[in-house]
């Protein structure tokens, strides 16, 4: 029989967990997420020597990464956590170098002005990583409290009759999407290619799984608003974001690249039968709140701890970086080169159409996006309508595709999909969430 404290071990953490990154509280200029005042908080505290600190942590993984690619040492080698950090690919790699050498040459402003400047380098060191690096502590830390103790179980069994129908999907994917809602798309990358290296996914499932519930976290949505200083406008543009995220679930399984992807797993067997059936004598809800009750008993405190401190060592050594080098890189390019304004000048008709003020320079933010997800927001914070740097935001997070990232991921493991399928993935995206962000801000502003 279950000990009467085994669903307490559920709820409690569950709900610790739920307030810190979903349910909003009242600050000064509106509403945001305990996670972000805490953020704020550290950011007033120390500030200054953020910058330093990024500096520091970035040139730290560059060498990392160059002692481990040439000595190959013993720990990392049998250390999955230390190798997926540092055991990468040359091009990421050689991203990681290139990270360092714009963060010195900004924290020392040594070398071309071009690179250091406040409109490229500055902007990513001093203005973007302190954010990150306040927010990916706090986040890092307490996301266990969603993650490990049956918070998805609970979610994601209760869901197993809605997945199939609306997305294709087999019911088990549901923690996929909820691990990428409520924690960050990598971890959703992370697990779909687990789950289709080990055959539970078919090739189509895991391409669909991958590209379009591997979404940007609440952290990092958070982010992206206050980059463009709408801090107040949280809670409606997180719920925007899901909108047209939902959307792009609903309609691009249907049609290619997505829908040509082959139904057969790994090994080339086809799909026979769905795997995820609720046991008879159960509901849907009561098997998730089983499925809970399990996960939270085999979870102990000390794993807990252990996945926060790699949680965040994993984006300040992992992601940061990454950050800054094509940061700096895509604004180096948009401040020096006409090229994403001849990029995104097929936009300016559809924006016109959507009435979104200032078209021309909002449309100088949407193909950069595919560079990374920060890059639109930091573009378009000088455009003085608040309604254009709504759409901006919320379309930077929606189109999902970025390669500094998710994409990056989704190239590196054995999920079918190419560089070419995650351009026109892209842009598809962008296609279908630009009306319905630009249709949700107008009812705003």
């Amino acid at each position: 029989m279950r000990g009467s404290s085994s669903p307490w071990r559920f709820i409690i953490p569950s709900v610790i967990g739920i307030l810190l990154f979903i349910i909003p509280v009242p600050v000064k200029d509106g509403m945001t997420i305990p996670i972000a005042v805490l953020s704020g908080a550290l950011q007033n505290a120390i500030g200054g020597v953020i910058p330093g600190i990024m500096t520091l942590l970035i040139v730290l993984a560059a060498l990392f990464t160059l002692v481990v690619k040439t000595a190959r040492p013993g720990f990392v080698r049998h250390s999955p956590f230390w190798a997926s950090l540092f055991d990468i690919s040359l091009f990421w790699t050689i991203v990681r170098v290139l990270g360092a050498i714009f963060a010195v040459m900004t924290y020392f402003q040594i070398g071309p002005k071009a690179i250091w400047s406040d409109v490229t380098g500055g902007t990513l060191l001093f203005s973007l990583l302190p954010v990150l690096f306040s927010v990916f502590l706090f986040a890092g830390l307490l996301l266990p409290l969603l993650l490990n103790f049956g918070l998805l179980e609970f979610v994601g069994y209760s869901l197993t009759k809605v997945m199939r129908p609306l997305f294709l999907l087999p019911g088990r994917s549901s923690i996929d999407a909820l691990a990428s809602w409520l924690g960050d798309g990598t971890i959703g990358v992370l697990l779909t290619s687990k789950q289709y290296e080990e055959g539970f996914y078919t090739k189509k499932e895991a391409a669909i799984i991958g590209t379009m519930f591997s979404v940007v976290s609440i952290t990092f949505c958070l982010v992206v608003i206050g980059q463009v200083r709408l801090e107040q406008y949280f809670i409606p543009f997180y719920l925007t974001v899901v909108l047209a995220g939902i959307a792009c679930a609903l309609i691009m399984p249907r049609i290619p690249p997505l829908s040509r992807k082959p139904e057969t797993f790994i090994d080339g067997s086809p799909r026979q039968a769905d795997d995820e059936a609720i046991p008879a004598g159960y509901t849907p809800f009561s098997y998730g709140y089983e499925q809970a009750i399990q996960r939270a008993d085999r979870n102990r405190f000390a794993e807990t701890a252990a996945d926060g401190v790699k949680n965040v060592l994993d984006m300040w050594l992992g992601v940061i970086p990454i950050v800054m080098a094509l940061g700096t890189t895509a604004l180096i390019i948009a401040e020096t080169t006409p090229l994403f304004q001849w990029l995104g000048l097929p936009f300016i008709p559809l924006l016109e159409l959507l009435q979104i003020p200032f078209a021309k320079e909002a449309s100088e933010t949407i193909m950069i996006g595919f560079a990374d997800m920060f890059l639109p927001a930091i573009l378009g914070e000088s455009i003085p309508s608040e309604l254009t740097r709504f759409v901006v935001a919320a379309l930077s997070v929606s189109q999902l595709i970025y390669m500094s990232e998710v994409g990056g991921l989704l190239l590196g493991t054995k999920i079918p999909v190419s560089f070419k399928d995650l351009f026109v993935i892209f842009i598809i995206r962008t296609l279908i969430s630009l009306p319905i962000i630009a249709g949700v801000a107008h009812l705003y502003f």
